[in-house]
Parts: structure tokens; sequence; C-alpha cells
């Protein structure tokens, strides 16, 4: 046949493979802004325009497209580069965090748009969430982007010197918007091979035998690696600085199976299809094993134990009984304060599975550059990954390479929420490229996100608390198990932070905790958004809500009287964080928001006859920064055409590090953000960074922005002094030059003088923090809420959150991560679960069968900012990036409560379930 396709004003006439989708196709040609979020036409981040109609390139057969026009988001903006208007608006609203589905969202707006006023317009654009049915974000909450449609800006450009505070734009932005931003996978590596993974249809499985022979007879197919081809050295997946807070109890292919999903082989061919077909094409002999789903039942005597054999220096805290970790603590006497108090509430709280559907999946591409010295080649690994130098430490330790010979970079990062905490593409890939020494490419399946990845840890806490008459707590006591699935990565330390800040932002003079981390034959578990608080918090709130009913009293003032205040101690049964500290504090604040939102609330007259309404609140601290160390270190240069280089080693994935950092330099240089560039995420750039997690990109890596900024600007000034002849104090730094008492000196002729003067050392400084003393956060939520008693639907009427972040360093950006962080948690309320069957096989492993917040589902939430500065955090700044996750879920159930009378005790709180408590007296606890 003879194939003639336009792309972007370009004709191209290469035919495409047998039944090949456009999406690839696309890419294949280089047009890497058509994104792979599902390969379903469930997301939306594929889309194109085909002849101007907006299509699902994934679904779209390449060859229907012959004769006809295809346009990118690289085609928008005109030939001479100007942007498209809906770009434009894109560009000024900020409407995309990580944006990586960003795309997806212009061409659909840019096709409706070009509708208006024509035969074709059918009113979408003035119903978005009809237009928007086929478009997910999982980062931005939505609002974001209803007003870059609308034509909203909210991007400043502050004057030299005064970033700090304004809503300065990404300085990717432009990128995003163009699709020329480059993700992972929008790389063009010569000779590069594919790897596809054989996974175990088990449960709990030995394997007995691996027969490869046809998959290595397969056209195409390299090389086929099992359990006898890797490193017998156990490590854990989940990356901290501190290794040994995780058990060592993973391979990176095993002769034992634990879970549905896990890889059992991995084939390397020209094509991914050829690996596809050799992994069809392995024969696995096994030998099936007793396997356990529940954590209760895993801790029982005689069950099936997972990782026998396995000791000490594994740190599993009691194997034969299939507990990762465990802590136990009591602070007074808890039984003596039951005996005191009047009232006393007891229940078991419920949370499910939640996958973190970030739309970029896992994924990495291994390759081999030429050393600068010319003395050979070392590896370096390309990976969606929020801890490239934790990687790397992890990837030479277990190939026994010296770090110098390794390399890791992530480009920009498709979301993470936790997710990407984690090694789970890095080892297999660098076995592969290190036995073929070829580049070797692995990038996960949305389906593989669900059974090979990792989710939110499903707890089940049974919470006892007691309360005098007068509303004083007088005891509070929780069992909590949480199940870690196959594997303790993050296990014990989600398990162990889950009852730390829950505990201590409540005074009771009694407190006791006994709490399991246990492993089942389920996939595993990780980090995700809270680490274990969202979990915990749920039953904390709901438990104190209760308690405040049960007094008669309003459950704002119960609160009132039983939070800690400024200065007080954070109190919790597993002991107290010698580094922690309430370094500023508006708690208070934020329950006053509330009182002035419930106040000012009058009713609704959206409300149909019959429903039933009610409000709720929750409340929520967490510490800013993990426990244990969290390291960062920066360089801030000054360049020889008089701009300025930062060089830090965090992660950028939509939590906007990218921004403050500039913003942080541009403040201590005096200067504009334009005249800053940022080189980050890569093990080339600076000594070490632990990575981005635990909302450390502000707090640590800021930190040490601030610091190399703030020397950088002392050395400047004392060079420009002994240039000058000025005395120093006299030499003031300017947004492009120095004026030393009337003699303007530009910064490139200071520059030039201090190369000539042998002192070039004196255009770079160095920043290092270590973490620590931390901070802590407050959230507060509060939902107004109707519920049809005869069908269980349920609409959000308002939603208001208040944050305490201190010092707000982008105003636009943090209220992004509070109303992003919202969304999320209203999909982990009301409807998202990863299903789990009897046989340990994950039964929701597409967006259509786990249902992800649509534009439709997500309230504008009202967001307001505490004025508060911390004493510890940059600038007094605090950390945003979690904490808005951990209240949504209690208030929502508290607001619930309000209308119906029913105490829901298990999310997510769907709409059968509520119906069915309404109508039946009792919920299905079936899930």
């Amino acid at each position: 046949m003879t194939y003639e396709i336009e792309i972007n004003r370009q004709s191209h006439d290469v035919e495409p493979r047998p039944g090949q989708c456009l999406r690839t196709y696309l890419r294949e040609r280089g047009w890497f802004g058509v994104k792979k979020g599902c390969d379903a036409g469930d997301c939306g981040a594929c889309t194109v325009h085909v002849d101007g109609e907006p299509v699902h390139s994934c679904l779209y057969p390449a060859v229907r497209a012959a004769g006809r026009s295809v346009t990118t988001v690289e085609g928008l903006a005109s030939p001479e580069g100007e942007l498209h208007p809906v770009q434009r608006k894109f560009l000024d609203a900020q409407g995309f965090q990580c944006g990586f589905c960003t795309a997806g969202f212009l061409m659909t707006t840019a096709a409706l748009e070009a509708e208006r006023g024509t035969a074709h317009d059918d009113g979408k654009l003035d119903d978005l969430p009809r237009a928007f049915k086929g478009n997910l974000c999982r980062c931005t909450g939505y609002r974001a982007i209803e007003d870059a449609v609308r034509g909203t800006r909210h991007t400043e450009r502050p004057c030299a010197g005064r970033a700090v505070g304004s809503s300065l734009g990404a300085p990717a932005g432009p990128q995003v918007v163009t699709g020329t931003a480059r993700y992972t996978f929008d790389i063009d590596v010569p000779g590069l091979l594919h790897m596809k993974l054989l996974r175990s249809p088990h449960p709990h499985a030995r394997i007995t035998a691996v027969d490869v022979s046809e998959a290595l007879r397969v056209p195409g197919v390299e090389a086929v690696f099992t359990h006898e081809d890797a490193p017998d050295v156990l490590y854990s997946s989940a990356r901290h600085e501190r290794p040994a807070e995780d058990p060592d109890d993973t391979r990176v292919l095993d002769d034992v199976v634990r879970h549905v999903g896990q890889r059992v082989a991995a084939v390397v061919a020209v094509s991914e299809q050829a690996a596809e077909e050799g992994c069809r094409r392995i024969e696995v002999t096994y030998e099936r094993l007793p396997h356990v789903t529940d954590p209760e039942a895993a801790m029982a005597p005689g069950a099936p134990v997972l990782h026998s054999g396995k000791g000490p220096e594994s740190r599993i805290a009691r194997v034969g009984n299939n507990v990762a970790g465990e802590v136990h603590g009591e602070i007074g006497d808890v039984e003596a304060g039951f005996a005191e108090a009047d009232v006393v509430y007891e229940e078991t709280f419920r949370t499910q599975r939640v996958q973190h559907a970030s739309l970029e999946t896992h994924g990495c591409v291994a390759y081999f550059e030429d050393k600068e010295d010319g003395s050979g080649e070392r590896l370096t690994v390309r990976s969606s990954t929020q801890t490239p130098f934790l990687t790397r430490r992890a990837l030479c330790a277990l190939f026994g390479l010296p770090e110098d010979e390794v390399r890791v970079v992530a480009g920009r990062v498709g979301g993470g929420f936790g997710g990407k905490q984690e090694m789970l593409t890095e080892d297999i890939v660098t076995l592969a490229a290190l036995r073929l020494r070829r580049p070797v490419k692995l990038e996960y399946t949305r389906a593989e996100q669900f059974y090979g990845a990792t989710t939110r840890h499903p707890f089940t806490i049974t919470l006892k608390a007691g309360a005098r008459a007068d509303g004083t707590l007088t005891a509070v006591r929780m069992r909590v198990v949480s199940n870690t699935g196959a594997y303790g990565n993050h296990g014990p330390a989600v398990m162990f932070h889950s009852v730390g800040e829950s505990f201590a932002v409540y005074r009771a003079p009694h407190k006791k905790v006994d709490a399991y981390s246990v492993y089942t034959n389920c996939v595993p578990a990780g980090a995700f958004r809270g680490y274990g608080l969202g979990q915990v918090t749920f039953a904390v709130e709901s438990a104190m809500d209760e308690l405040a009913r049960r007094l008669g009293l309003d459950p704002l003032v119960f609160r009132e009287r039983n939070i800690i205040g400024a200065g007080e101690p954070m109190l919790s049964p597993i002991g107290e964080e010698e580094d922690l500290h309430i370094a500023s504090y508006g708690l208070d604040q934020c329950l006053s928001v509330v009182r002035r939102a419930i106040a000012e609330d009058a009713g609704d007259d959206r409300v149909p006859e019959g429903w039933r309404v009610g409000q709720g609140t929750a409340l929520a601290m967490i510490a800013t920064g993990p426990p244990g160390g969290h390291y960062a270190d920066a360089t801030v240069s000054l360049l020889a055409d008089g701009t300025y280089d930062i060089a830090v080693g965090t992660a950028e994935f939509g939590n906007g590090t990218t921004t403050v950092h500039k913003q942080i330099t541009a403040g201590a240089l005096n200067t504009t953000a334009d005249r800053l560039a940022v080189r980050q995420s890569d093990t080339d750039v600076v000594r070490h960074d632990t990575g981005a997690f635990g909302s450390a990109g502000t707090v640590v890596a800021g930190k040490a922005v601030l610091l190399a900024a703030g020397s950088l600007a002392e050395r400047l000034t004392t060079f420009a002094a002994r240039y000058t002849g000025v005395p120093r104090h006299l030499c003031v730094l300017g947004a492009e030059e120095f004026d030393c008492a009337g003699r303007v000196v530009p910064l490139k002729e200071l520059h030039e003088a201090a190369l000539a003067a042998g002192a070039a050392g004196e255009t770079t400084a160095d920043g290092h923090w270590g973490g620590t003393p931390r901070s802590v956060a407050f959230n507060a939520q509060w939902f107004k809420v109707a519920v049809d008693p005869d069908t269980g639907e349920m609409r959000i009427l308002r939603s208001v959150h208040a944050a305490d972040a201190g010092k707000v360093m982008n105003p636009m950006q943090c209220r992004g991560q509070v109303e992003g962080g919202v969304a999320q948690a209203l999909g982990a309320t009301l409807f998202e679960t990863v299903r789990v069957d009897e046989g340990g096989a994950v039964t929701t492993a597409a967006f259509r069968r786990y249902r992800l917040p649509q534009y439709a589902d997500v309230p504008r939430t009202e967001v307001h900012f505490m004025e508060t500065r911390d004493a510890i955090g940059p600038l007094g700044a605090k950390s945003m990036s979690e904490s808005p996750f951990n209240p949504v879920a209690p208030a929502f159930a508290n607001a619930l409560r309000d209308a119906t009378g029913h105490r829901f005790t298990e999310l997510p709180l769907t709409r059968d379930r509520v119906w069915l408590a309404l109508n039946e007296g009792a919920v299905d606890g079936s899930c």
C-alpha cells in the first residue's frame, strides 16, 4: 500500500506496522508530546487531532490516518513559534502540575474552541464536566485546568529580589504547554532493546524449573533472565537514606514467588512485541504453596510463612509470624484513664488499598556513555524516580559497582505521590544492560502498575478513647494492623509514622499503641502520600467527632479543648522525637477558619427535597520532613554571562520545588527568576540528595539552596569590594550588576575579573542541610454534604481547607498542592479501591475498573493559608505536599455522620455502602 500522512505540517510516508496505534507511530517519529497513560482510551493523555477532530491516539489505528492531517501538541503553535491561545491560557493560569496530562487537556480544549460558533458547537466548553469526561488529571484537582480554560491568569512576574511570596510560574511551563518537556521515555536511544516481564499467576509458589528455549527461538529475542541469572543478594525496593529502615527481603528475581504479579523472568528483545511473545513461550514449573491474604490470619499460629529461612540480617521483626515490623508503647495507664472517663467510645476502622495512579508509569532506560576522561564507558540509568541518588547507591551495592561507574538521572517525572520512592525497574534493567552491554528499556503498562508496583497500605485500626463530661480526653488506645503485602518495603516505617503525629496532636494523659506491619500474599504496599497518617487519622478524627457527639458537645469545641498548643511537647506512645518541634503554630487559626465557614454558611437551594444535609471537620498534624536524616546538597554559581546556575539533586514531578528553588535564590541574590537556570535530579550535578519525598523539596533541599545562595551573595560582595576598592558595606548586589558607591560593575565583568585574579572559587558556593531539626505543619478540612437516602448519592455542597504552611513561598503553587491533595483524598474516600480476590489477584487493573476522580467529581475547594512563619524552615516556610490529604476522609465521614446519624467506619464510602447502611442498618463489609 502507499501510505502518506501529514504530522504537524510535515509529510511522512513510512507505513505503520500491522496493528500499530497512532500513539506509538507518532512517538516513533519523535513527537514525544503524545503521552502514554493507559493505552486503553481512559485517560486522554494521548489526545491528538485528526483533521481537526480530537481522538485518543492509543485507540486510533495508525493505518486509518492515511491521507489525513494529524496535529499533536507540538503543532498547536504557529510555524513562527507563537503559542496557540489555549497554550497561552494554560501557561498563564498554570493549569498543570506534573504536566503529563496537559497535552491531552490542551488538545481537547483547542478542538472545542475551534468549534465555537460553528454548526458543530454543542456547548461542551460551557459544560466542562462533559467536555473533559475523557481526560484525567491526578495532580491538580482540576480547578487550575478550569481557570486555564476560562482565561484566568494566576502567574506573576515579580521584580528583582521579590520572588518569594509571589505566584511565579513554573520554569518548565513553556515546555509543558508545547509538548517539549522531556519525561523519562522522551528520548531517542540508538540500538534500544525492550524488556518485558513474565509474572507469577500464583500467590505463593516455588519455581522448580524454567524452560526458556522456545522463548530464545522467537525472532528478535536477545536474552532471557531468570532467578539463576540474578544476584543472590537480598535488598529492599524502598528507598530511604538509612537502608536499615526496611527489611531486606527481596531479590531481583526469586525462586519463590509471594504474590500474583511478581516477576518471574525478563525477556529482552529488539521490539516490545518480540519480548511479549518471548514471555508467552517461557514454560515455568511451579510447586504451589499455601497462601494467606488476611493479615490477622497471617499472624496466627500455623499460617503459611512467607519469608521462611531469612535470618536477623534481613531485619524482619518476627519471620515465623509474618510480622515485618511492630511497635508497642504506653504513656501512663490507659485502663486507669478509661476508668476516669464519663464516656468511652470503641470502634474498628478499616482503610483500603489505593493506587498512586501517576499518569507516567514506572520505568527506566539504561545505556552506556563514554567517560569524560576517555577511560571507557559508564552506565547511565534514566528513570521515573523520586530518588536518583539512593537508587544509584542501591544499584552499586547490588551489582558491586563503584558509584563513579553509575549515573542515575530523572527527566521530568509524570507524578509520584510516594510510589516512585521505590526501585521497581532499575534493578532488572541494569542486570540486563550489564550482561548485554546494550541499552535496555522497561516501561510498565497501566495493568502492571496495579499488580507489579505498590499501593497504599490497607489498615485496620481498633481505637478506644475516653473523655470526661467537660470534654477533656482521659485515654486513647489503638491497635493498628497494616497489610504490607508480600514484601516489607516501607512497611515498618509507614506503620511507625502512622501512630506518631496522629497520636501526638491531642493531649491525653494516658495513651497506648500496639501496631503491626504484616506480610500477606498480596501485591506489596509502599510509600503513599501521607505515609500512614491518612489511614490512622481517619480513625482518630472519626473517634473525636463521635466522642463529642456522645458528650453533647460541638465537635469543634471538643477539638479545641484537647489539641496541643504552641510550645507543648508532642507525646506519642512510640516515644518523643527529640528533633521535632512546634517551630510555628497555626492549628488554632485553622480551626478558626472552619468556625467562620460554619458561621457564614447559609441554606443551600441546590439540595433536592428529601435529601439530608450535614457538615463535618477533621484536622491533622505532620512533621515537615522524615526522621533519621534527609540530606541535600546544592551549589549556586555565577556564570560567565552574568546569570546564575542552581545545581540541586531533588526531582521535579509537579511538586513545584524547581520554582521554589529559583524563588529562594532570586531573593538571596536580589535578582529575577529569568536569570537563573536549574540543573537537577542527576547524580552528576551535586554530591548527594536523599530524594523528593517526605515533603522535603522545600524544607530540606530548599534550605540547602538558601544556604548556597546566601553564601554566594556574601562571596560576590566581598570580591566586588576588593575589585573596586570600595568598602564592602557600600557594595550593593542588583539584578545584573553591583553598585559600589556609584560605580556600576556588571556581573559579567565581575566574573571575568574573578577568573583573571585566580579567584574562580568566589563565583560559586555550596549549601548543605541535614533535615534536622524539623517542625510540624497543620491542616483542617471542612465539608458540607447532601445525601439522598433513597439512592445513597452524595454531593459536596462546600469544601474548605485551612493550611498552616508557614511562609507561603508561592501562593498559586501551594494552593495547587492543597487542591490536588484534597482531590486525591476524595478519590480514596469515595470510590478508589484496589480489589484483591481470595487468590491474591488484583481485579481492578485498569482505570475503567479502578475509579479515579474525574473533573465532574471534584468540587472547588476554598483554600486558606494561615499567618505563621516557621523558625526552622527556609525563610519561614513549611511543607505542604502530603499533609492536605490526611484530614479529608474523616471530615467527609463526619459530615456524613452529621447528615445521616450513621457512623461509617470503612473506606471507601461508596454510594452502595451508604445506601445499605441507611436502608438496611448494616454495611456490607465485602470489598
